[in-house]
Parts: structure tokens; C-alpha cells; sequence
């Protein structure tokens, strides 16, 4: 630890060198970084940061949102509203481009330029985290959506294969329904209900993914193809047990891991809980990507990222640049990634060594893949794509749809392009 402590010191001293202050060489670097990762998995992945900040001589504050990403957002306004904008925001997808937009974000260019970030970061996610084609932002990893985790135990007790399309995938449902079990573990969240839908439009139909989901286009939700999504989530909502009201993402996980349900979609946040709760990957559960009828393979993509805001104090200056340099370093993309489940958003990362799981090695394989084959996608589901309120909007429309049987998948997909526009 005192080797890389020392090389931090020294990378960031050189990186600051390029362009800030005398007086800010002389600071103690320090930051306050706002975030939603507050329990489980997530807040333990948040806290290794921390430690790595404070080892390497910086003094870390933090501040979790609980909750949505709406909570989120409305903090971040109301601090840059009052003139105390954080050092430091998680953020993703769109909302980096606007905020971007209003002029507040910081410019992380020579630091960026000295520790070759355009070589080793993903291609995929360049373009997110310079939005105006400059660096404001760090990518902390990858996730992989459209996970299909399977009880291997049910399979086995039916003589059941992994489903690849969403035939199969009913088939399989009708057999474990038949055996007297449940088919489907899910919670009652609308960011579920809409990580479900995600992976459901994308298998289906890939265009009408992108129109709709990625490019907002309100006709393509109207489509026969939307109505036919949701006459597949209605099917699938009939393979899920009377209790998701009130059950959270991780209790769904358990029930899976634990023989109770066959199936469980979510995305690859999973295999860090799976783990630390002591299941076994290949004995308590099976991986693999969610049914795509076109063959192929599907990935749809979702990446944290820290989005740094200009400050004034030279503390705040300095703590910038060690912790986005600390951010892209290999060492925390290692120690960050195993713990959430993700994969690095470097390329430069051997995920064969270090302690990542079959699952996150084969979410690389399937990422390179898909991006081979053109078949790549962004997340709606978890704030990707489409500006918020648009997300919202969808996201509204999706759980009432599973919420409330007497909702038609044709007058679903009219409320969700009504929503959208109502936005506009």
C-alpha cells in the first residue's frame, strides 16, 4: 500500500503540475463525493474508494442519497443553485451532457492527456464522458443489464435447458408454473419492472429499442412491435408470484440462489451480492444473457461515472485530480469491479487474474462481442439514454402496466409515447 500511496503522490503532483496553482500543489487534497450507493454491494464498492483516497494522503467526505436518481439530481440542484456545488457527483448517461451544458463542470483534459486516458478507456463510453469533447467526467466501470440468472437446481429437477429466445423462455416458464413453482423472482420497483422491459424490447426487437428507447422517438412506441413487448411482460407478470409487492431486488436474487424461483433478471450487481451472501456461481445459479430473438449476441450496457464540478478551494482543486486519477487507475478498477459485480471500463485489465468471477470474464467476452457484431445498446432502464424526465415518464407508464392487470399492451404503448410528449 505504501508503494502505491507513494505513486499517487507522485503522478498526481505531476498531473497538477500541468496547470494548477503553486498554492494548490501545497493543499491537502480533499473532496465531498455525492452518491446513491448506500446499502450492500454498492455502499461496500463506494467505500473502497475511500480507503484508497485517504491511503493516498486525501481526506474523503462523502454524501449518500438513498433511493432513486431522482433524489439524486434534486440534490445536485439545489447545491449548484446555492453556489456549493460538490467536488464530485456520481452520474451517468445523458445527465453528464447536460449538466456539462451549464458550464459547471470542471476540465479534466491534462490530467486525461498525462495518464493516456483515450487509449484504455472503452470506446463506448468515450463519447459519454466527453460530452462536449473534453474530459469531465471518470468512468468507474461496465455493467452488463441483460443478465438471465437461472436456479440450477430447478433446471435440473426439469430436465431444463437455459432459454435463448422468448419462445423458450415461456416454454420454460409453462413447465416450472406446471411443477407447482415460481417461474419468476421480481420486486416491486419501477427500476426493475423497467430493467425486466429493457431486456424484454432489446430481445425482441433491437430497432425498436433503439427508436424508442434510445432516441425517444414516440412513434415507435406506439408500434404493433411496443404493443407486442408488453404483451410479453403481461405474460411474464403471470409467471411471477403474488408476493413482489414490497420485495426488494435482493430478496428476488435469494429466491433464485435459493431453489424457490427458476428465473431471475437484473443485471450483473448481482453476482457481487450473490457472492458475498455465499452462493455459487455454476452450482447455486447459472449466468447468462437474456433471450434475444435475433440471435446473436445482446448487451446492454449501463456505466457509473463520477462527474467532477468546478470549485474554488484549492483542496477541493487538488482532491479533484487524485481522486479522478486514483478513478482510472488499475488498481481500483480491480478492487472496485470485484466488488460490484462489474467489469473495468479499461481495456487494459486482465479480468483472467484478481479475483473476477466466469460471469464478469464472459461479460467481457459477450461486450466485445456485441460491439463486433453491431448489436450493442445503451440502458434505458438505468439512466442511459434518454434525459431523466423522459425516463421517468417511461418508467411510470411500465409499472403501472405490471401493477395493474386491466391495463392493455396496446393502451400501454399509447401512454408511454402520451408520457414522453408530455415531457416535450
Amino acid at each position: 500500500m505504501e508503494k502505491y500511496r507513494t505513486t499517487i503522490r507522485i503522478s498526481a503532483i505531476a498531473a497538477l503540475a500541468l496547470g494548477t496553482s503553486t498554492a494548490a500543489l501545497n493543499a491537502q487534497p480533499r473532496t465531498n463525493m455525492l452518491h446513491q450507493w448506500a446499502q450492500g454491494s454498492e455502499a461496500a464498492a463506494i467505500a473502497t474508494l475511500g480507503e484508497m483516497f485517504e491511503a493516498a494522503g486525501g481526506v474523503w467526505e462523502q454524501t449518500a442519497i438513498s433511493g432513486h436518481t431522482s433524489n439524486t439530481l434534486a440534490k445536485l440542484r439545489s447545491d449548484v443553485v446555492s453556489g456549493n456545488a460538490p467536488a464530485a457527483v456520481q452520474l451517468k448517461g445523458p445527465e453528464i451532457a447536460e449538466w456539462d451544458e451549464t458550464g459547471r463542470t470542471a476540465n479534466l483534459d491534462d490530467l486525461a492527456a498525462a495518464e493516456g486516458w483515450d487509449a484504455v478507456v472503452a470506446p463506448e463510453l468515450i463519447s459519454v464522458m466527453k460530452p462536449n469533447g473534453h474530459w469531465v467526467a471518470a468512468p468507474m466501470n461496465i455493467h452488463r443489464v441483460n443478465w438471465l440468472y437461472s436456479s440450477k437446481a430447478i433446471l435440473d429437477e426439469l430436465g431444463l435447458a437455459v432459454p435463448t429466445t422468448w419462445a423458450e423462455f415461456n416454454a420454460a416458464c409453462e413447465t416450472v408454473i406446471a411443477a407447482g413453482k415460481t417461474c419468476i423472482a421480481h420486486g416491486a420497483a419501477d427500476w426493475s419492472d423497467a430493467t425486466t422491459f429493457d431486456s424484454v424490447v432489446y430481445g425482441m426487437d433491437i430497432d425498436l429499442y433503439r427508436a424508442a428507447f434510445q432516441e425517444a422517438d414516440t412513434e415507435a412506441m406506439r408500434s404493433q412491435g411496443m404493443i407486442d413487448a408488453f404483451a410479453q411482460l403481461r405474460r411474464m407478470v403471470g409467471y411471477m408470484d403474488d408476493g413482489i409487492n414490497g420485495r426488494s431486488w435482493e430478496q428476488s436474487m435469494t429466491m433464485t440462489m435459493e431453489g424457490e424461483a427458476a428465473f431471475f433478471l437484473m443485471g450483473d450487481w448481482t453476482v457481487a451480492s450473490a457472492n458475498l451472501a455465499g452462493y455459487v456461481e455454476g452450482v447455486d445459479y447459472l449466468c447468462n444473457q437474456t433471450p434475444v430473438d435475433w440471435g446473436g449476441t445482446g448487451y446492454i450496457l449501463n456505466a457509473d461515472s463520477v462527474v467532477f464540478f468546478q470549485q474554488s478551494d484549492p483542496e477541493y482543486v487538488e482532491g479533484q485530480q487524485l481522486l479522478a486519477q486514483i478513478i482510472m487507475s488499475p488498481e481500483f478498477q480491480v478492487t472496485f469491479n470485484v466488488a460490484k459485480g462489474s467489469i473495468p471500463s479499461r481495456t487494459d485489465v486482465d479480468l483472467s487474474v484478481g479475483g473476477f468471477t466466469q460471469c464478469q470474464q464472459d461479460s467481457l467476452r459477450d461486450l466485445k462481442a456485441s460491439v463486433a457484431e453491431g448489436t450493442l445498446v445503451r440502458s434505458m432502464a438505468h439512466n442511459m439514454t434518454v434525459l431523466q424526465k423522459y425516463r421517468g415518464a417511461m418508467m411510470e407508464v411500465i409499472t403501472e402496466f405490471v401493477a395493474d392487470d386491466s391495463v392493455t399492451p396496446e393502451e400501454a404503448a399509447e401512454r408511454l409515447a402520451e408520457a414522453v410528449e408530455a415531457q416535450m
